[in-house]
């Protein structure tokens, strides 16, 4: 059986009443972006893609579809394998790129084996507009700021765990913000997926409710925060947390103690003009010789003034918190006891 469904069938159905949500767009899309939680069941390969792609430009339709069946026929046994794997249940919730041959073929295919198909008009293009629709729509946001090391990330995290909404940005970037920010971390998500990512959590957030958000700047690493949601994070109110440079070497000490020493040499040879050449000689230093509290103690000279800067540009009301020797939960609580509802 095959149906049409709506774009809120695969953004808030949940699997167990519609299926998986599943891509078969080729890998290489779907490594770019793809549906939170989508599984890639590739009806071409990136090289089959891009010759049947070729094929269409240059000689028609016709010539195209031959050569798609020709590269597809051998593997139809697999695919519908593949399919009952993924959805044991007997139903799926499927897209292509924007909803054309090769969903409809993949569909025809299940649906043969006896899986229900409900199919996305305007496939992952119309995600895509969904997306950014979502990342449009108001949000009452809150900025927990503060210098490197400060804590902003484990109060965040506090937050979240004491039932307030949270968006963590850095979670969803698998980088922590600075340039040592990927040591020890996953590859970073496109920034196309980072986007998706995001507007799911922003389109679950009630507006009226606070939203939790730690103070970054536009790039995140590699990914980048899109201005629908940039631009109401400068503007708006920022909790900024004061902690001792003790409290804040001996946190980034423990984050980083234990990292790569090849990948914090290269980090900080990536801000060596900032730091200055002899600063920069004597942080590798300490860090080749295991020494990582006096490397951080002297990187933070930079971050300091980085932060200050950028905290002078905004305009957003700000308020001071002196969190020293503090935990996340205590500060948290103090956070949503003087905040309260939008």
């Amino acid at each position: 059986m095959i149906e049409t469904g709506t774009i809120d069938i695969f953004t808030e159905g949940l699997p167990e009443s519609w299926g998986p949500v599943v891509d078969v767009r080729s890998p290489g899309e779907f490594a770019q972006g793809h549906i939170p939680g989508a599984v890639n069941l590739p009806l071409f390969n990136d090289r089959d893609r891009a010759d049947v792609g070729y094929c269409y430009k240059h000689q028609g339709r016709e010539a195209a579809v031959e050569l798609g069946l020709e590269r597809v026929g051998p593997r139809l046994g697999d695919l519908l394998r593949q399919g009952k794997a993924i959805a044991p249940q007997g139903r799926v919730r499927l897209h292509c790129w924007r909803g054309g041959m090769r969903s409809a073929s993949v569909a025809q295919l299940l649906a043969l084996g006896g899986i229900r198909v409900v199919l996305l008009p305007g496939g992952y293009k119309a995600f895509r507009q969904w997306v950014r629709s979502t990342l449009a729509q108001p949000r009452c946001l809150q900025v927990v700021g503060g210098m490197t090391g400060t804590g902003k990330t484990q109060v965040l995290q506090a937050l979240g765990q004491q039932g307030a909404q949270v968006l963590d940005l850095e979670a969803l970037a698998h980088h922590r913000g600075s340039t040592y920010g990927g040591v020890g971390l996953p590859p970073q998500p496109t920034t196309e997926q980072f986007e998706n990512l995001m507007a799911e959590v922003w389109h679950r957030a009630d507006p009226q409710v606070p939203l939790w958000v730690e103070a970054e700047s536009r790039q995140v690493g590699t990914c980048r925060i899109p201005q629908e949601v940039f631009g109401p994070m400068q503007q708006a109110p920022v909790w900024e947390l004061r902690r001792s440079l003790a409290d804040r070497v001996a946190l980034l000490s423990m984050i980083y103690g234990q990292g790569d020493r090849l990948q914090l040499i290269a980090a900080t040879q990536r801000i060596a003009k900032h730091l200055g050449g002899l600063c920069t000689q004597q942080v590798i230093r300490h860090i080749e010789a295991g020494e990582v509290a006096p490397a951080m103690e002297l990187v933070l000279g930079y971050y300091d003034k980085a932060y200050r800067y950028d905290l002078d540009r905004r305009s957003a009301p700000r308020y001071g918190l002196e969190v020293t020797g503090r935990s996340p939960r205590e500060i948290a609580g103090e956070l949503l006891d003087r905040v309260g509802s939008c």
